[in-house]
């Protein structure tokens, strides 16, 4: 059978040809950085032509000295990069569980309506395109939104027609607390002034730090007893001291801070980094010079522009005032600047080494340890990746004294801590309370379960955290004790559910959110979270999907141990951690009336 000659010009699609010359001086800024500036390239274009074109591609790709295909990889990897035609408006409503808790679901139905878009649309003509996203970082401010680069929260239907026309105010952060010594500032100060930082006590410990010996710095710091704030609760003093004595000039170490918090229901860090930003930096600093580093670096997630937009304002005011760069403060040879990258939506980068290989340009998939990062972190250099309230509560320390810090808290935990209180409670926010309170005491101080309703749960610990019951309620906030009564303190979530709260479905976005963010590194996540996703939509979706099987809750527990074993990192390991929690809790939710 003889077939005609194609004519391939004839079907071939034609796009519009892209003008490279307004993303050219860019390019040839970043050029001798290499991959490492591959993400800021690609954020660049995307903020140019509103999605990145074959044609500019290839022009990042000669400019940057990285293979086309590593740079189809990245764009695929993270989710707010774009190789198709959108619109450079992205309209980003979040359907996690503490936006669904007080009603996202009828935003999302009221604006899907009044733009006549659906989840991933764009309209004809190329204006705005419509998404449903996993969280935003605003559960306190639930349901939340992003307008482009706008932020918005508290929405309700009838704040729509307002959100979309560009009227409605942008949010604040909610501190709150009876020890308010770290978020102290926040609500207070300008957080684009340097001197109300400094009036209000800003810069006082940087020039007292600098005169002390570094290594008599780390043992201070070690005299605290902070634990790492993120979840991972590894002592600071300590991982400053490993990365001190890792081999190496200063040049060729690190101070990475992780402002990723990208799980549902963590939402502590973006206040500081919005509201008291120089106190970041300001701690930094001190790290850098008790680390021995010259190279500091902030990795903020891509749903937190305004983060990124405040952070980097406040760093060239440091820089002016000679408080980064050179010779900082008039010390001879003591060198330390910031340069801030901004990830684009992945919440695997949360992970300390994921965060490593985003920053290097590369999709966000996890390292093996050992090696450690303390000895092989960015740029496989020695490197002290710390969280951004464990800085900011360092500096706390630092200015209340160490004696004075130890009396507030426990013996075992020292100090204060940031909880992030959201759902259905009367007052969501961030509190500072001193570790020892109990469960009951901070819900109480937020005011309790609103419009008379009784407590079903509460989620400790975040989406990767643990769900518990009434009987809990006593328990103090501590370390030692969440860890006799096996939950995490995490990041520091408290996510609470009063006695009409769907537990199956919020079982199924918190699989879902897992199933989405895994990096499909190991299979027993990438294929873990996928099934136990499968489950959750028939069980919480039973007259869609199907319903509710004999051996589903075997399974899940199955697929549950598997995770947790045998995952490569943190992700996989507690992603099945809320499910598990929550079928022994309810365990009626997933047994059969057979």
């Amino acid at each position: 059978m003889s077939h005609g000659k194609i004519d391939f010009k004839s079907i071939a699609i034609a796009e519009p040809k892209v003008d490279l010359a307004p993303l050219q001086p860019f390019l040839n800024e970043v050029a001798p950085q290499g991959r490492s500036a591959l993400l800021p390239a690609l954020h660049r274009a995307q903020a140019l032509y509103g999605w990145l074109p074959r044609e500019v591609q290839e022009a990042i790709s000669l400019a940057l000295r990285v293979p086309l295909a590593d740079i189809h990889g990245v764009i695929e990897f993270y989710t707010m990069f774009y190789a198709k035609p959108t619109a450079k408006r992205v309209i980003r409503v979040c359907e996690d569980p503490a936006c669904h808790l007080v009603g996202a679901d009828t935003v999302i139905a009221a604006m899907e309506e009044k733009l006549g878009l659906h989840h991933g649309e764009t309209d004809a003509d190329r204006t705005v395109t419509f998404e449903k996203v996993p969280c935003l970082g605003m559960c306190e401010l639930a349901p939340a939104a992003l307008d482009g680069e706008k932020p918005a929260g508290e929405l309700t239907v009838n704040d729509v027609d307002a959100f979309l026309d560009g009227s409605y105010p942008e949010p604040t952060a909610k501190p709150y607390g009876t020890h308010m010594v770290t978020i102290g500032r926040m609500g207070k100060v300008d957080p684009s002034s340097l001197d109300d930082y400094r009036a209000q006590g800003g810069y006082e410990e940087l020039p007292k730090a600098l005169n002390i010996k570094p290594e008599e710095l780390i043992e201070t710091v070690q005299s605290f007893g902070i634990l790492g704030r993120g979840g991972a609760m590894f002592p600071l003093g300590l991982k400053w001291k490993f990365t001190r004595g890792a081999p190496g000039t200063a040049a060729d170490k690190h101070i990475v801070v992780n402002a990723d918090e990208s799980e549902p229901g963590t939402f502590k860090d973006r206040g500081i980094l919005e509201e008291d930003p120089f106190s970041l930096i300001e701690g930094m600093t001190i790290a850098a010079h008790a680390v021995g580093a010259e190279n500091g670096w902030i990795f903020v997630r891509g749903e937190y522009p305004r983060s990124a937009k405040r952070l980097n304002n406040a760093i060239n005011k440091a820089r002016e005032a000679s408080l980064l760069g050179k010779d900082i403060l008039g010390h001879k040879g003591f060198n330390f600047d910031i340069e801030v990258r901004v990830g684009a939506g992945a919440y695997i980068c949360g992970e300390e080494t994921a965060l490593f290989e985003a920053i290097e340009g590369k999709r966000g998939f996890p390292r093996i340890k050992p090696p450690f990062p303390t000895t092989n972190g960015l740029f496989d250099q020695p490197t002290s990746a710390n969280n951004v309230e464990t800085l900011v509560a360092m500096l706390a320390a630092l200015k209340m004294g160490g004696d004075q810090w130890r009396s507030i808290g426990t013996e075992k935990s020292p100090g204060t801590k940031l909880f992030c209180l959201s759902g259905n409670i009367a007052k969501p926010g961030v509190y500072e309370v001193p570790f020892g309170l109990t469960i009951r005491d901070l819900l109480t101080m937020a005011g309790g379960i609103p419009n008379g309703k009784e407590l079903k749960g509460i989620l400790m610990g975040g989406a990767a955290g643990v769900f518990v019951g009434e009987d809990k309620l006593d328990v103090r906030l501590t370390y030692e004790d969440a860890r006799e009564h096996s939950f995490p303190l995490g990041s520091g979530v408290i996510m609470v559910f009063d006695e009409d709260a769907d537990i199956a479905e919020t079982m199924y976005q918190l699989s879902r959110f897992f199933a989405h963010e895994s990096c499909g590194k190991c299979f027993p996540c990438q294929l873990g979270s996928q099934r136990q996703m499968e489950i959750m939509d028939r069980i919480a979706h039973p007259h869609d999907k199907g319903g509710l099987r004999e051996s589903d809750k075997q399974t899940l527990l199955d697929v549950g141990f598997t995770m947790t074993e045998t995952s490569l990192c943190g992700l996989g390991q507690t992603a099945a951690s809320a499910i598990v929690s929550a079928i022994k809790l309810w365990p009626e939710l997933v047994t059969t009336n057979d």
